[in-house]
């Protein structure tokens, strides 16, 4: 790490800082139909984003720190392991065109906002709705904080930070808190959408020139594997394992294919992927948007060759602090590649990358607790405008949350921050994907799989220590699968602890006959799109209340 401040990279990370921030004020105004005085249009744009708007929020929502700081980072310090992510990218997205154009048009047809919306009309349940509310905003902090450490390690990487005060070390964290809750505050759902376009466009740049320039400084593709090869051959040796142990995988077959399932599984119960796609237009969009997604899994697989190209490049991550820390390995290869002025640049990108999300998160969070804890519980008569302003309100508190993981969580594998945040988000997957397509599960079912599953997935986790840094709890995210003796993602291990307990006990409830609550859907709801009788109209840009044909993106 350069000694000192780079004032260049510094710069040009400010001026681009700036800019975006700017934007996402400025976004208020954009695609706006009567004003930011309502949930629709706060928290889902006025649900009328086309194809590429769609396309790019996805991207900015789903393609964040952890792909650009985090995956990299565990390639770097564990090896192909980490490279699970690019296949759970490309099992999600078949997932994705089967369960969420039917979740769009139940929504837009009943004017369902979040996941526990539809889970409360589908089942009758407002304890297993406010349940998936308050996963969902539980599981969404982690991954709010994962962000935030990205941040972070663009600023120590430039010199700022790793004091021993608190107030100096952290803050990053505390400016992008700041600038989050500014323009999430003014503008809502709308800044995110329109950053990502800036945040995509110089993401795409950075990763094209590092992918290209990088390798013809340390010998080739050839070069960089066998650096990487030769730091894993040794480390096995070290630890008795066979040669190459961490390429080759021996053993990891469990943990590796379980991360990647439990993470496409996962992916799009986040409230913030739900989020974005109930902001389009129709029930097209999330169809194309699964068919031209992958590209970014593509974008993926360089972004996680990264690590290994930090490998090569002899980089040793250790923070301002003096403590190793992995998350530095990507923006420290940046510095010791790039001069100042591009490093500045791919610093940026890495920023911005994980602004949109976490902007998106919290929009999804709040979304969460004023339609399921705030209306349902504590003020049902709420107007649209006082849903509005309590969204605002709670999307700051959530940041503050997000804060606490950061503080008080081992952040040297970010990492565990998204994977634990899957743990819980996994739990929803039997309410709202099985309610998708059957009522068979009975509602006090889903709830006691559910609990189970939260009960075993937390306290699983909260067992794990991580051996590299001595954190005592939630230090990893695999552990033993009960009668397999097999290693494998706790998630998926909840999962199935899950489904089982909600067959098992609505089979009993069933056969006791115990009321299963009142389905306020009807079978043509799910196939519903817009135009048609009973789909929600959205507000033209500049109309002042009448309804009428959403916008062409």
């Amino acid at each position: 790490m350069k000694p000192g401040i780079d004032a260049t990279a510094l710069a040009v990370v400010v001026v681009l800082f700036v800019a975006v921030t700017v934007l996402g004020f400025k976004a208020a105004r954009w695609k706006q139909g009567e004003s930011l005085a309502s949930l629709d249009e706060w928290g889902l744009g006025g649900r009328r984003f086309g194809t590429w708007v769609t396309w790019f929020l996805l991207g900015g929502d789903l393609y964040t720190a952890y792909t650009f700081v985090a995956v990299p980072a565990v390639m770097f310090a564990s090896g192909a392991q980490g490279f699970f992510a690019v296949p759970y990218t490309i099992i999600v997205y078949p997932l994705v065109f089967l369960f969420l154009p039917r979740l769009w048009s139940v929504s837009h047809r009943r004017g369902y906002v979040t996941p526990a919306d539809f889970v409360q009309g589908r089942f009758g349940s407002r304890a297993l709705a406010l349940a998936v509310a308050l996963t969902g905003i539980l599981a969404t902090m982690p991954y709010i904080a994962l962000q935030l450490v990205g941040i972070q390690a663009v600023f120590e990487v430039m010199g700022l930070g790793g004091s021993g005060n608190i107030l100096l070390a952290d803050a990053p964290l505390f400016l992008a808190f700041a600038v989050l809750a500014a323009y999430t505050y003014s503008s809502g759902l709308r800044a995110p959408a329109l950053i990502a376009f800036v945040k995509d466009l110089l993401i795409y740049l950075v990763i094209v020139v590092a992918v290209v320039y990088i390798p013809t400084r340390l010998g080739g593709w050839g070069g960089i594997f066998d650096a990487a090869e030769k730091k894993f051959a040794a480390a096995d040796g070290a630890g008795g394992h066979p040669a190459n142990f961490s390429f080759a995988a021996v053993g990891q077959a469990w943990p590796y294919a379980t991360l990647a399932l439990g993470s496409a599984m996962a992916l799009f119960m986040y409230p913030h992927a739900i989020t974005a796609v109930l902001s389009s237009k129709n029930r097209s969009v999330p169809r194309r948007n699964a068919a031209i997604l992958p590209a970014y899994s593509f974008l993926l697989a360089l972004l996680a060759l990264l690590g290994f190209m930090a490998i090569a490049a002899g980089i040793k991550p250790v923070g301002l602090n003096g403590k190793p820390n992995a998350q530095l390995s990507v923006p420290m290869l940046f510095d010791a590649m790039f001069p100042s002025w591009f490093a500045g640049v791919a610093f940026a990108a890495v920023a911005i990358g994980a602004l949109v999300p976490a902007a998106i998160m919290s929009i999804a969070a709040a979304n969460l607790w004023t339609r399921n804890v705030y209306k349902a519980f504590l003020r049902p008569s709420a107007s649209h405008a006082a849903e509005a302003r309590q969204a605002k309100l709670v999307s700051l508190v959530v940041k503050f949350g997000a804060l606490i993981f950061v503080l008080g969580l081992d952040k040297s594998f970010a990492i565990n921050l998204q994977l634990l945040g899957g743990i819980w988000i996994l739990q929803t997957f039997p309410a709202i994907v099985f309610g998708l397509y059957t009522r068979w599960f009975h509602r006090w079912g889903l709830f006691a799989g559910w609990a189970v599953g939260m009960a075993y997935g937390t306290w699983t986790a909260y067992n794990i220590a991580n051996p590299l840094t001595g954190a005592q709890h939630f230090g990893g995210s695999t552990a033993s699968i009960p009668l397999l003796g097999e290693k494998g993602y706790v998630a998926m291990t909840a999962w199935v602890l899950n489904v089982v307990v909600t067959v098992v006990v609505t089979v009993v409830l069933r056969a006791l006959k115990v009321p299963n609550g009142q389905d306020q859907t009807r079978p043509d709801d799910y196939l519903a799109d817009a135009g048609e009788p009973g789909v929600r109209d959205v507000l033209t840009p500049g109309a002042t209340g009448k309804s009428g044909a959403a916008a062409e993106a």
